[in-house]
Parts: C-alpha cells; structure tokens; sequence
C-alpha cells in the first residue's frame, strides 16, 4: 500500500526504517523535509561524511549505480544513499534495469530513498507514479498540504529561524502566499533577516509581504460569492496590485470557487442542508485535495451558507461572464485589467440574481 508524509513519520519516530524509500508526488518541498529526517534517522552526524551519498540521476550510469547501492558501509551500521530526479529513469533502460534487479534483494546494510520531481503542471493530469518500482519498496505519496495545516508547517520551520508568529500571523501569511510551501518557504528567509525577538503580528506580516489582512485573493473571492458587491469592489484594485497577481489568476479563482458553488447547491438541491450540507462538501475536499483553493474548512462552511442565494441559472450565468472575462484577459485587446474584473464583479453580483441568470457580454455589451 502506498503510504502518507504522515505514515513515514511516524514510522522514523518508532525507530523504523525501510531498506528502500519512493518518494513521490506533487510537493517536493516535504519530499526534501523526508529526505531530512530520514537520514537523521539512519546515520548520526559523525558517519556521514563516509556513509551517506546525494547524487542526481545524471550523473550515473548503471555500472556506477551498481556500486553505490553495493558499497559497504564504513565504520557504521549502514549507510544512506539518495538518488534525486529519478524520473528520468523512466526513459532510461539502463540504470532502470539495475535499480529493478537490487530491488529484488536490497542490502540490509543500506537505506536506499529514491525521490522523484513532482510532475510539470501541464503532465500532472495524466501522472502516475512508477508502479514498478513503487509495488517493491515504501512509496510514500506526498500530497500538497491542506490548507488548515499549512499554519502549524509554518510555524514549525519558523522557530527553526528564531521567528514567532502572533495570533493571526501565520494564518495570514499562509493565506497571502496561497498556501504555497514554496513561497511561504522563500517568505520566511526574508522575516528571519527582520525578526526582533518578539513575535511578528498580523499587521507586521502583511506589511513585510504586502498584501495586508483581509485583502488577501481568498477574500476578494468570498466577497464576490459573498454578495458583498461594495466590498468587492474595494478589494480589487487592491489585489490585483499585488506581487504576482493578475487578471487571469484572479478569474481563474473565482471560477473555482463558482464550480465549488455548483457542487454546493447541486447537494443543496438534492435536500443536503446545514450541517450535512456542510460536511459533505468537507469530505468532498478530503477525497479530491484540490490545491489553491485557500482553507478547506472555512470553504465548506461559507459555500454551505451561500448555496440558497445561487440557484443553477445564475451560476451558469456568473460562469459564462468569468470564462468570457478569462478569455478577454489573456487576449491582445484588452490593456485594462482593472476594468474588466470591475465589470465581472458588478455583474456576478446581485444584479445578475435580479436579471434571470442572463449574461451580458464581456465584448460587445449585449
């Protein structure tokens, strides 16, 4: 069975270590935090520099691959040896054929954790893991993690940095980075430089990064879904001021918080209410982990709330204008973002509920 980041810890911290690790997956920042412990696991700091070995699948052929996960270990129990990047071996006879033979009979005396990139985003839909390899040794799955965790990740490597977060803080700089490891990884190198002591607060965050509380991405969306029209409003200039943000990644999240209304009111038609309605749309999150869609929880609950006010005609109606607003956007005609995605909050408000449902075009008005 293929196991959890979850599974793998607590395994090292019962002491336990595989002969073989396959890490793969879609978040190569944990696979790295993996590849950490489990080498702290296997070899104290003395018996490194003889016993553990960090190589990239380039840089061997299958003769030097046969030697390395062969080599005995040297004044220790065993010996580490990480092979990165190992996808490439899919397309590569050789070594592959030697990694599949030790497989076979791994040494007792060697931890062998072969880690694989995670798969470029336009190949991801159609991604699978190595089943050869991964039927034969501990596959650990590394899934993006949920957004109410990324908090408690955050402050975990923040004490690491002599950093602290007040109350809010590191909520807030979760949610204005996307809940990216990535970047809240590059965002916590800066803090570390600014850190006094004391712990930073949501306001002091919100300066450092730029994107203050409660004008993060996910709260423009909430307010457009939210039927607060004014509010939206506000919060756009704002926004789409933001490092990194435009046009295009602003309708493309309010799009998948629109296709999450469907699935809510979809429920809410069938007679899902409340509570119910709420822990389905929950448990739908737990069973598909989409990515970027901010806190899985809080979604659950304000879509649950918001279901009675879209009913399927306006939701078609609010998808058509934010697909036709996408499409504008990544075209060569329109230079004023700002003005589009006024427009597509305007008419995704309320004033599309009174119309009907009918959508007024993006181009010609009509």
């Amino acid at each position: 069975p293929r196991r959890s980041y979850d599974d793998l810890l607590r395994t090292l911290g019962r002491g336990e270590l595989a002969p073989v690790y396959y890490l793969y997956g879609s978040e190569d920042i944990l696979k790295d935090e993996a590849v950490r412990a489990i080498i702290d696991k296997a070899l104290e700091p003395h018996e490194r520099d003889f016993n553990l070995d960090v190589r990239g699948d380039g840089a061997l052929d299958p003769e030097a691959l046969h030697a390395l996960v062969n080599t005995l270990p040297m004044m220790a129990a065993r010996r580490c040896v990480v092979i990165r990047e190992i996808e490439a071996w899919r397309k590569k006879a050789g070594p592959r054929e030697v990694l599949l033979k030790y497989l076979e009979n791994p040494s007792a005396d060697t931890v062998l954790v072969l880690q694989e990139s995670a798969p470029n985003e336009d190949k991801e839909r159609d991604w699978k893991p190595d089943d050869a390899i991964a039927d034969r040794v501990e596959a650990i799955d590394f899934k993006e993690l949920e957004p109410d965790r990324v908090p408690k990740w955050l402050n975990h490597h923040a004490k690491r940095l002599g950093i602290t977060f007040g109350e809010g803080a590191a909520e807030h700089l979760a949610a204005a980075c996307g809940y990216s490891l990535g970047a809240l990884r590059s965002e916590l190198e800066k803090l570390a430089g600014l850190a006094d002591g004391g712990p930073l607060t949501r306001e002091q965050v919100g300066d450092l990064v730029g994107v203050r509380h409660g004008e993060t991405l996910d709260d423009w969306v909430d307010a457009v879904l939210g039927d607060q029209t004014a509010k939206a409003l506000e919060l756009t200039g704002r926004v789409l001021d933001q490092s990194g943000m435009s046009g295009v990644k602003m309708m493309t999240s309010l799009g998948s918080g629109l296709v999450g209304l469907q699935l809510a009111r979809a429920l809410h038609d069938k007679g899902t209410r409340g509570g119910s309605l709420e822990r389905a749309i929950f448990e739908r999150f737990l069973k598909i982990r989409p990515f970027g869609l901010g806190d899985w929880k809080a979604l659950a609950r304000n879509w649950s709330r918001w279901a009675e006010t879209w009913p399927a005609a306006r939701l078609r109606a609010a998808l058509r204008i934010t697909l036709e607003a996408d499409t504008a956007l990544k075209g060569i005609r329109v230079s004023d973002d700002l003005g589009v995605i006024t427009s597509v909050v305007l008419r995704v408000g309320k004033a599309v509920r009174r119309s009907g449902g009918q959508a007024v075009s993006m181009t010609t008005g009509r």
